[in-house]
């Protein structure tokens, strides 16, 4: 693929060889539809064969979100089609591993709200940069189905297990400020500051030894690569639940803004 092939991802290259990348789709929260998900898998090969860049800076359009996860309509799909289940879980396990094969350092700029396969992005970036009030939640446990996409395979290394094992059964929001603390991301800052902040450190990553910058990416994300089994099974457990009557709850409720009342969770009768 080439740049002016992606839809929903725009281009604006910086100097020194940052490329600011923005999920693209302000009037949705850039919620990731099937084609937005499709291109996630192949941005990162592209920005890897380009020589010119040396590292990307991804973030939201707009002010409102980074990403507000999948959208509603490809969740329903999925809780209704085989086929597309089998796509978007290998489409999320594609973005996955090749945000780890880029040898190119990726930054991002979480200026909103971040769910689902956009908090993938957001956090399986080297190094991220979060507004303070900002809010991110895996959110998959609030829709009726396990923590896949990411969860499992960059959570319990970035906060420890104990954080990740209660903020992905609750679901609970995080804000910019208790993310930074538990160490799920690099630092926070005020709204305004984060993409600027982001950018110089992008700058001064690509002002680097890019054999030696690259070199020790690769080598630490053997830590990830170590949990793919776990990622894999996390994704596989995922999608089986999309086959279940949760999830069919958990989508009425989001689209109802009322709280799920799911079907595993009632007692037996008698």
């Amino acid at each position: 693929m080439r740049y002016e092939d992606f839809r929903f991802l725009l281009f604006d290259r910086q100097p020194d060889g940052v490329l600011l990348v923005k999920l693209n789709r302000p009037e949705a929260m850039n919620a990731t539809n099937d084609r937005m998900h499709w291109e996630l898998t192949q941005v990162w090969g592209v920005i890897d064969a380009d020589p010119g860049v040396k590292v990307a800076v991804v973030t939201g359009a707009g002010d409102r979100a980074f990403s507000a996860g999948g959208d509603l309509s490809m969740v329903e799909e999925m809780s209704n089609s085989q086929e597309a289940t089998l796509r978007v879980m290998k489409e999320a396990s594609a973005i996955v591993y090749n945000m780890l094969a880029c040898d190119k350092p990726i930054v991002s700029a979480i200026n909103g709200v971040a769910v689902g396969a956009g908090l993938a992005v957001a956090l399986l970036a080297d190094v991220s940069v979060m507004a303070e009030e900002a809010r991110l939640t895996d959110g998959h446990t609030r829709l009726g189905v396990s923590a896949g996409d990411h969860a499992a395979i960059i959570w319990p290394l970035l906060c420890g297990m104990a954080k990740a094992k209660y903020y992905l059964m609750t679901a609970d929001f995080i804000d910019g400020r208790e993310a930074e603390r538990i160490g799920l991301v690099t630092f926070c800052a005020p709204r305004a500051e984060v993409l600027p902040r982001s950018l110089a450190i992008a700058a001064r990553l690509a002002r680097g030894s890019q054999t030696a910058i690259r070199a020790t990416k690769k080598s630490l994300n053997n830590w990830m690569r170590q949990a793919g089994p776990v990622f894999d099974n996390s994704l596989a457990m995922e999608m089986l639940c999309f086959l279940g009557s949760d999830v069919q709850e958990g989508l009425a409720a989001l689209r109802g803004k009322r709280e799920p009342e799911f079907p595993s969770a009632r007692l037996p009768q008698g």
